[in-house]
């Protein structure tokens, strides 16, 4: 399997943060390709040892990779801003929410889920018996 050279781009210095983000992201790849290429040995063997051993090296790689989308989060303050959007912008995908209110996470002027929904919060049990 190639190897990325981490050193390819480096300068004699310290790498600023953004720098240290961009090298911590290729050694994410690497992590989830591991994933991947142990995921695929799993599959092709019924031997239960080699099952076991490649599961529990799997398992590490994962923990691996969150500990590395933590790190880039904390050195890149704009992807800790599309993370900090995402679950929004999640749930509002899977629950069916138009396109548009989905976009509008994290926007100024963001309409709150009521006025996308058309509902006011006015309204009330008693409001509507009148």
């Amino acid at each position: 399997m190639p190897q990325t050279n981490p050193f390819h781009s480096m300068v004699p210095r310290k790498l600023t943060d953004s720098e240290l983000a961009r090298a911590i992201r290729l050694d994410m790849e690497a992590e989830l390709d591991a994933i991947n290429l142990y995921a695929a040995h799993i599959e092709a063997t019924d031997n239960a040892e080699a099952k076991a051993i490649l599961h529990h090296v799997m398992d590490e790689e994962r923990e691996h990779a969150a500990l590395f989308w933590e790190l880039i989060a904390r050195l890149d303050p704009a992807q800790a801003e599309h993370i900090k959007k995402m679950s929004r912008k999640y749930e509002l995908i899977v629950s069916g929410a138009p396109h548009e209110e989905v976009e509008a996470v994290g926007e100024e002027g963001e309409r709150p889920a009521s006025a996308s929904s058309g509902l006011d919060k006015r309204l009330t049990v008693g409001s509507l018996r009148r």
